[in-house]
């Protein structure tokens, strides 16, 4: 992790409790996401109830939880062979715990010719603490992998996994 990065995290993590972590995760994810790729929020309905959702984190995470009906596709083994059975123009919502890695599959996806790829808002951690569920082994489930120590302070509900 570069020290930037570090610094950034660190500054946010503290400046948290004086101006909300919302506002802190909303400016983290600005620092982010590019403003030409579409994101879609949890409750953009008539997008998320017909996309399939790609879980691009690693296995580890996914197993732990993921979105109901997701596909694991990874982020450091991710291969567009595993994806040769979904249509081109099938409605994609990928997503990560924060949006990063899923953004870089994401731009992927569109530049093999996928045509309606978003980005999910927040990744895992805004799902969750929107109160929107996941599920490991199809039950639904209050685990969600927090990535790290540094990272799970993103995590504002549900039961943080390392």
């Amino acid at each position: 992790m570069n020290v930037r990065l570090t610094l950034i995290i660190l500054f946010l993590s503290i400046s948290s409790a004086s101006f909300g972590q919302s506002a802190a995760y909303k400016t983290l994810l600005k620092g982010y996401y590019d403003k030409d790729f579409p994101i879609v929020y949890p409750y953009q309905n008539e997008i998320v109830e017909k996309a399939l959702f790609l879980d691009t984190r690693e296995k580890e995470e996914f197993e732990v939880s993921h979105l109901q009906g997701a596909k694991w596709v990874g982020y450091e083994t991710f291969s567009l062979e595993s994806l040769q059975d979904i249509p081109k123009d099938e409605t994609i919502v990928v997503y990560c715990s924060i949006g990063a890695r899923s953004q870089d599959i994401g731009k992927k996806l569109k530049s093999a010719g996928y045509k309606e790829v978003y980005n999910l808002y927040g990744g895992i951690f805004h799902w969750v603490n929107e109160d929107y569920p996941v599920y490991k082994n199809e039950e639904e489930t209050d685990e969600v992998h927090a990535f790290s120590k540094i990272w799970g302070i993103w995590l504002e509900k549900g039961k943080k996994v390392y």
